[in-house]
């Protein structure tokens, strides 16, 4: 009997995470991109943040996903800590509010809540007529989770064992306050952790001064991990906001435990029904400690700054700019600071093939080394936007964002590729030309200038339709593949008549010369897969995918493949 009412605990509970989680991803990927830009503008003063930030979480349900976003805008200067502070105020009452609508029997509404979810789903034409489904089914998926562990635990309701252990853990309130801080950082929700007391006190299987210390608890786990989650090693300065909501927990928590036996005394009186008094307590919890706080944020901010310090500025080129991690859990800002952090990789790819070239053509040692150290950079940044993606890509997407999100790393790919053909290629030859002190005669040196040209511009085209996914520009770039092959035949061509003809400069450079055609070429070839799945998606594939050019894509297990 009791293993059979633990495993439909258990169950329950796990149902009311997954129908938490549904109503988070769908809200977040219906207006994630909205609720972000009013989390950043609705900030006019202390009051203003606090509103933003209750009504944010009371969509999303979860602080800690407002507490990342706000992290991530405090960190890059766009909020203030005060103004940061004062959202995580309004994040800690948003997220009671679903609590207090939930406390009352509507568990009736669930099959509706399903039936409205699963026709939205499957039948909207809009994405966001199917993540409101999603928020549907979700809200249906935590009321049955209700119905579940109240129906669970009233078979045991008489079991003198089940009350006699719970009785021993839940007797003294600091244990208690252990447990539902222990159960709530388990659980990343602290929704969750408060309407399992619910159901518990509902039961009478916990006292009301125990049902209250566990909601201390659940409050207080609610900030653990931020703490963890949201700040960064190498700069204290970005765990002033999670620290400073830690800070306001353990005060709120500390000032209420001495009074809880007369806070429960009074409360009985006023509300038998043990449920809805576990979750006024919970919402009257925060306000009061909201209201407490808003005076003081001032001198918190100012005691976190000086405990906190920023780091020395120091610019790091390989350091990611655009890999917001509170974006991941919206898909569409994730893409599109993966995106950016791309074409940023990019730029120093441009910059390399320029200094290899002049490294090349003037005989300037320190350009090769600029170049080595370039590659390092992409090579790291090739790195971070890989696992950026990758993190994006456990969440669930949709085709269109799945099939952006294999785009942006096969470009960062060939991008990478690049950079080694030019730090392992160009630039040795750059350095054995230097080394041996021989120069490309002028017909040669022209040719070589006027093909990196040609290349760098489709380069510069080809970052455009990365960005737009332009198909006339990406005709353009295909286009351009051919005549680069031509190109390069017709200089080589040339370059064996300046041979035949017996010039020195011609006869000292020639395996230079072609070896730097040849690398070229193989760049443009990797410049061009981008156009291929732009192509592909409007039935337009060119016949140069057939080629025998070592064009690198992904295959379907995500690994590099060769065309």
């Amino acid at each position: 009997m009791g293993t059979l009412v633990l495993l439909d605990l258990m169950g329950g509970v796990a149902l009311l995470l997954w129908g938490l989680h549904m109503v988070q991803s769908g809200i977040t990927r219906a207006f994630g991109p909205d609720l972000r830009r009013l989390l950043s503008t609705a900030l006019a003063n202390r009051f203003a943040a606090f509103g933003a930030g209750l009504g944010l979480t009371a969509l999303l349900q979860s602080s800690t996903a407002t507490g990342l976003m706000t992290a991530s805008f405090a960190s890059e200067g766009t909020v203030s800590l005060v103004a940061a502070l004062a959202i995580m105020l309004g994040a800690n009452v948003g997220t009671t509010l679903i609590v207090q609508v939930l406390a009352f029997n509507i568990t009736a509404v669930a099959p509706v809540l399903f039936v409205f979810g699963l026709v939205a789903f499957r039948s909207g034409g809009r994405h966001w007529i199917k993540d409101l489904g999603r928020v549907s089914i979700g809200l249906g998926l935590m009321l049955l989770a209700l119905h579940i562990l109240i129906g669970s635990l009233a078979p045991a309701e008489n079991a003198p064992a089940a009350r006699a252990v719970l009785g021993a853990i839940t007797g003294d309130p600091v244990l208690c306050v252990l447990i539902g801080a222990a159960l709530t950082w388990a659980a990343h929700s602290s929704v969750a952790t408060v309407l399992l007391v619910m159901s518990l006190a509902f039961s009478q299987f916990v006292t009301p001064q125990a049902a209250l210390a566990l909601v201390l608890g659940a409050n207080l786990g609610s900030a653990i991990n931020p703490v963890f989650e949201g700040g960064r090693r190498d700069d204290l300065s970005s765990y002033r906001l999670p620290v400073g909501n830690l800070v306001n927990r353990l005060v709120g928590v500390a000032l209420a435990l001495p009074f809880l036996p007369l806070i429960a005394g009074a409360m009985t009186a006023w509300q038998p029904d043990m449920a809805k008094l576990t979750a006024q307590f919970h919402i009257a919890f925060n306000v009061v400690l909201a209201v407490v706080f808003l005076g003081l944020l001032d001198p918190l901010a100012a005691l976190l700054t000086k405990l906190l310090p920023s780091p020395a500025k120091t610019q790091d080129p390989s350091a990611p700019r655009y890999l917001d991690e509170s974006a991941l859990g919206t898909p569409s800002l994730a893409l599109a600071d993966s995106a950016r952090e791309t074409l940023r990789m990019g730029d120093f790819v441009e910059v390399m093939l320029r200094q290899v070239m002049q490294a090349m053509l003037t005989g300037d040692r320190a350009l090769v080394g600029e170049v080595s150290r370039a590659d390092n950079i992409v090579d790291r940044l090739d790195e971070a936007i890989r696992l950026y993606v990758t993190k994006l890509t456990r969440s669930q997407l949709d085709d269109a964002e799945a099939k952006r999100a294999m785009e942006i790393i096969s470009f960062a790919i060939n991008l990478e590729h690049i950079g080694d053909i030019i730090d392992k290629n160009l630039s040795e030859l750059a350095a054995k030309k230097i080394k041996r002190r021989i120069e490309f005669s002028a017909d040669g040196a022209a040719e070589l200038a006027a093909f990196h040209a040609r290349v760098l511009d489709s380069l510069k085209l080809a970052f455009s339709v990365f960005m737009s996914g332009d198909p006339a520009q990406a005709r353009q770039l295909i286009a351009e593949k051919a005549q680069i092959r031509s190109a390069e035949l017709a200089a080589a061509e040339r370059h064996f008549e300046r041979l035949r003809e017996g010039r020195p400069e011609t006869i000292e450079t020639t395996s230079l010369h072609l070896d730097v055609l040849r690398d070229l070429k193989r760049i443009h070839s990797h410049i061009c897969s981008v156009a291929y799945p732009v192509l592909e998606e409007g039935g337009a594939a060119p016949a140069a995918v057939a080629e025998s050019d070592p064009i690198t894509l992904l295959a379907p297990n995500g690994r590099p493949q060769p065309l």
